[in-house]
């Protein structure tokens, strides 16, 4: 059970990395326009969420992309309308980077570097791996059943997505596993290296 204290510093971390996700998200993108009004973009908001799954464990590191990707899109007039799109899917990048590196791996009781190194690299192209595939799919179902839009429109966008989707998971996967591997030993030395406990994921 987590103790009051453990929860706030939790809470307290997800709130900065959520930030980041929405500053890198907001102000670190090349947005790229399609037609109907519509648009793509190429962008590292992905690699914070995965930072932070790998750092606080599945729930609240899926928590962090999915608030700070989320709140992005709400203040974003081109994105608006496909926040609980965001929502869902950052959720889940995380949890499924957590599941890998914490509750299989058990990265967060090693002090391997190798291992560490090794399961971190898994997790994060698991996480990414799996919003490459989905984000598309979701996206073009989205878009034409929830939203209306005409199927070819919503074809070519989802193409379109796709194409950035891979790119922005390739530069996130890099970059995650270099910020997280030289992150953490600097945050276990100072003592903000939170514990991580495995039942944030229920997998029974």
């Amino acid at each position: 059970m987590e103790s009051k204290r453990l929860r706030t510093m939790k809470l307290i971390q997800t709130g900065v990395l959520a930030a980041l996700c929405f500053v890198s998200f907001t102000f670190l993108q090349i947005k790229i326009p399609v037609p109907g009004g519509d648009a793509t973009s190429l962008h590292i908001g992905n690699a914070f969420c995965v930072l932070a799954a790998l750092l606080l464990g599945g729930w609240y590191g899926g928590l962090a992309g999915a608030v700070g990707m989320t709140i992005a899109d709400l203040l974003d007039p081109v994105y608006i309308i496909g926040a609980p799109k965001t929502f869902i899917l950052k959720l889940c990048i995380g949890l499924i980077t957590g599941l890998i590196a914490h509750n299989y791996a058990k990265i967060h009781q090693s002090s391997d570097k190798k291992y560490i190194l090794k399961w971190s690299i898994i997790a994060t192209v698991c996480g990414l791996a799996f919003n490459v595939v989905f984000d598309p799919i979701v996206g073009y179902f989205y878009k034409q059943y929830i939203l209306g839009q005409p199927q070819q429109m919503a074809a070519v966008l989802a193409k379109l997505s796709a194409v950035t989707t891979f790119i922005n998971a390739v530069v996130s996967a890099i970059l995650v596993t270099f910020m997280y591997n030289v992150v953490r030993p600097i945050l276990t030395r100072s003592g903000l290296l939170l514990p991580v406990e495995n039942k944030n994921i229920n997998i029974s």
